[in-house]
């Protein structure tokens, strides 16, 4: 609790490291992960440090073993889990290391360079035989006298199709002298499909006819080793002469065709396919021999790649340590400087001994503490539960050093906050359940390292989730709000004092209203419900008039004690500074116009709660006639402010048979209330002139006597009263407007729980309800699908949705209502050298 109360006392270090154990030292240091070091080179380029080769050198491991490691996730083979203790290698090791690497990483660019040749002469090989294929089914096709007769057409001046897909018969094929076959010439190849028709025209055009095409798509569905990932067609063209054979071939080059060489005579086509099919099969062989080794290599690999990272990532962390030190004349010793908790310093020493023996060095590390004007860094000492709540505080701002934390009363007070704008016990214990579930299995979460950020924000907050389900009962408790449905556990305060007539007839009016007079419903003998809200209110008509009323001015209370405390806890701090100025005119001005306006309205809600019933009698020797003469706070307060103030009682001469005052809630209450209001309201006024005023005053009055001032916002700032007048006149107005407008902002816990009540009741009158009516077969059926819609929409809805507006709302409070009291925020954050730490931002889990 100390640690979290106010930070770790730190410790500003000067190390001086023999050169020789340096490096064993740092590594050691890292393990022990709890020291923060200074950069003493940050003037110098990271090229002019003298450890810049083994940083490059690191990185240019960490690039390798990145690859390595996508090599193995494109083949699906997984690494080998790693303890996260190994040991950081020893400087020797580490240079093996990086030769070891290298030659992986050689041999397997080796084996991918070959893998791609040999895939590529696979797919081309491939593709040859299914293109000589398409064009021997092609040209047993009577192919040649349709493109004969196509040609012949054009060169008399008839139209000619590029091609058709239908079939020309041989009689259709008479009245024109067509060329000889013998004289036609062909080129076959492969395209992609998608090109396939501008080829064509283009052919049309540049040959003006002359030339006839037909095309294919070539089924790949047999090559399974390497499907070709864009569709293919295999073609071929029919022409005349030289001169077309060019233009042909130069419409094939611009279109990036396969142009694959075809024999004319069929037998040699044949030969030429059984050639293509062997060397495919002695492709295949090949290629399945280069995949076994290089899964060979990879498996291989994959047992230490985890381990290699996570050696490279130590030694580059401890290098990138090492180039923050100085190097001395002698070029022997390493000089930094460190920040440390004051209590762990001789635990720093012991590690340092631990790294002079693993580098069998004589000469003993030295570790002196030195003074310093730098601001010390803030360091709480955290665990698991308290990790959470101290993120909270921490997304404000870091605590000043040796700052109260609010921390140990936001573990209590924000869970807390949050359930009075939750409230209700059934979605409560929905929310506590799934936070038990990650507690309970956080071993195993943790083991799997999941990396999805939403995920991870969740887990990270599972306590803060925890305490907040558990809170949202109890409130949902005294609320007596389950799922929008009270619970009668001690049963109600209240009978029914009428008779069943009476009630029927009172149902055949609907315009009629059944009231429950106090007399005679109410049960005086038990008192009141034992715990939360009498369940007959669930039943009321005028149960929002009632409820709103109670949480608006619970709302206040707990808004106004919140800030109170905050108020307290500046005076503590200003204690622990030993500043007299602030305790008499910060702490006690505030207090004052605190407690004079917002106090004193604190305890007129109470008073009302308590003396003000429905029944006649008297208060503070007042008599009090009935609930219509209850107090008005709300315009009271207005009244104080105006120094208006009404007649003293409720009626005339105090008589219980005296007439009744007009606005009889605006009398004066208790005797005195005019003078007490007036005293109060005057305390106020003045204090803030005190709280802007006296400070800086004084302050003036030191530095022309030449006594120590702080510049009053800074640190080692040297005294400026124009300055200091302007930050005190900010602090004053931001205060007294503050107090006003927060106690505003408070009010946002009645209005949450208002918004979070009426959804619910929402949700079960328009879904759940519809179930519960529905009667027969069909009832149940309804029953079980309308349930699972219910629970969604609750899920979705209030839980989610609501609890994640009640969290922000709760952030909101804590952050700017309660902590603007007496935390600065403007810290430092301790930021230790820790392989732990290193590995969680690595990995993406921090």
């Amino acid at each position: 609790m100390g640690s979290l109360y106010r930070s770790e006392l730190m410790t500003f270090c000067e190390l001086y490291l023999p050169s020789e154990a340096a490096y064993n030292c740092i590594a050691e240091l890292g393990e022990f992960g709890l020291c923060q070091f200074k950069d003493l080179n940050e003037s110098f380029s990271s090229y002019s440090r003298k450890f810049h080769k083994e940083v490059t050198m690191c990185s240019e491991m960490e690039r390798i073993v990145e690859n390595i490691k996508t090599c193995l996730n494109e083949e699906h083979i997984k690494f080998r889990d790693v303890d996260r203790d190994i040991p950081v290698p020893e400087q020797k090791e580490f240079s093996n290391m990086h030769t070891k690497l290298t030659l992986i990483q050689n041999e397997l660019t080796q084996v991918n360079e070959s893998m791609s040749v040999l895939k590529k002469n696979y797919n081309k090989l491939n593709e040859c035989k299914h293109v000589l294929s398409k064009v021997t089914g092609i040209l047993d096709s009577n192919i040649k006298a349709i493109a004969s007769k196509s040609i012949s057409e054009v060169e008399h001046g008839h139209a000619g199709p590029v091609y058709t897909s239908d079939d020309i018969h041989p009689e259709e094929i008479s009245t024109i002298k067509d060329r000889d076959e013998s004289e036609l010439s062909f080129i076959c190849g492969a395209i992609n499909s998608s090109k396939v028709i501008t080829f064509e025209k283009l052919i049309w055009r540049m040959t003006r006819g002359k030339a006839y095409v037909r095309s294919q798509p070539i089924d790949d569905e047999g090559n399974t080793l390497y499907p070709s990932e864009v569709s293919r067609s295999a073609f071929i063209v029919f022409f005349i002469g030289k001169q077309l054979k060019y233009k042909v071939k130069k419409v094939c080059d611009a279109f990036h065709c396969h142009i694959v060489e075809s024999p004319e005579n069929p037998n040699q086509r044949r030969i030429t396919l059984g050639k293509l099919e062997t060397q495919i099969s002695d492709l295949a062989v090949v290629l399945d021999k280069t995949i076994e080794y290089k899964n060979r290599i990879l498996f291989g690999t994959s047992q230490h790649i985890s381990q290699w990272e996570l050696e490279v990532l130590k030694v580059t962390s401890v290098y990138t340590i090492l180039n923050y030190l100085n190097v001395d004349v002698t070029h022997k010793c390493l000089i930094g400087e460190l920040w440390t908790p004051t209590n762990e310093i001789e635990n720093v020493k012991s590690y340092l001994r631990i790294g002079q023996k693993k580098a069998d060095c004589t000469v003993q590390p030295i570790l002196s503490p030195i003074h310093t004007h730098d601001i010390p860094p803030t360091y709480h000492k955290l665990n698991k539960f308290t990790r959470g709540f101290q993120n909270i505080v921490d997304s404000y701002g870091i605590a000043d050093y040796r700052e109260i934390n609010p921390a140990p009363w936001t573990i209590i007070s924000f869970p807390f906050i949050f359930a009075i704008m939750f409230g209700d016990s059934g979605h409560g214990i929905i929310m506590l359940l799934s936070a038990l579930a990650f507690v309970v299995f956080e071993r195993k979460i943790e083991a799997s390292k999941i990396k999805d950020e939403i995920f991870n924000t969740f887990y990270g907050g599972r306590y803060v989730v925890l305490l907040m389900g558990c809170f949202s009962i109890y409130t949902g408790l005294i609320y007596n709000d389950f799922y929008s449905k009270s619970i009668n556990i001690f049963g109600s305060s209240w009978k029914n004092p009428y008779n069943q007539s009476i009630i029927i007839s009172r149902l055949i009016d609907d315009t009629a209203q059944l009231t429950l007079p106090v007399e005679q419903a109410y049960d005086d003998k038990n008192g009141p419900y034992p715990f939360g809200v009498d369940p007959i209110w669930n039943l009321a008509s005028n149960k929002l008039t009632f409820l709103n009323a109670m949480k608006m001015k619970m709302s206040i209370l707990i808004g106004i004690s919140q800030m109170t405390f905050g108020v307290f806890l500046s005076l503590v701090n200003y204690i622990h500074k030993r500043s007299i100025l602030d305790f008499l005119f910060m702490f006690i001005p505030q207090l004052l116009f605190l407690s004079c306006i917002f106090i004193y309205l604190c305890i007129e809600v109470i008073i009302k709660w308590i003396f003000f019933s429905v029944k006649p009698g008297y208060v503070f020797g007042q008599f009090y006639p009935s609930s219509n003469c209850a107090p008005s706070l709300l315009i009271g307060l207005i009244n104080m402010f105006m120094l208006k103030h009404g007649e003293e009682g409720f009626v005339e001469h105090n008589d219980p048979k005296g007439k009744v005052f007009d606005q009889c809630y605006l009398q004066q209450w208790y005797p005195g209330q005019g003078t007490t209001e007036t005293i109060l309201l005057i305390i106020a006024v003045i204090s803030i002139p005190v709280m802007l005023l006296v400070k800086p005053l004084i302050q003036l009055w030191m530095h022309k006597r030449g006594m120590p001032v702080s510049g009053g916002h800074g640190h080692d700032e040297e005294f400026s009263f124009g300055d200091v007048m302007v930050y005190q006149a900010i602090h004053t107005i931001e205060y007294a407007l503050g107090c006003i407008s927060h106690t505003a902002s408070y009010l946002r816990l009645w209005a949450l729980s208002l918004a979070h009540a009426q959804l619910s009741e929402v949700l079960w009158s328009m879904v759940l309800h519809i179930a519960l009516s529905m009667s027969g077969y069909g009832g149940s059926a309804g029953i079980y699908f309308i349930f699972w819609a219910f629970s969604i929409l609750s899920i979705a809805i209030l839980v989610l949705m609501e609890g994640l507006s009640a969290f922000l709302h709760a952030l909101r409070l804590h952050w700017v209502e309660f902590q603007s009291k007496f935390y600065l925020g403007t810290g430092i954050a301790f930021e230790p050298f820790s392989f732990v730490a290193i590995q969680k931002a690595k990995d993406g889990l921090d």
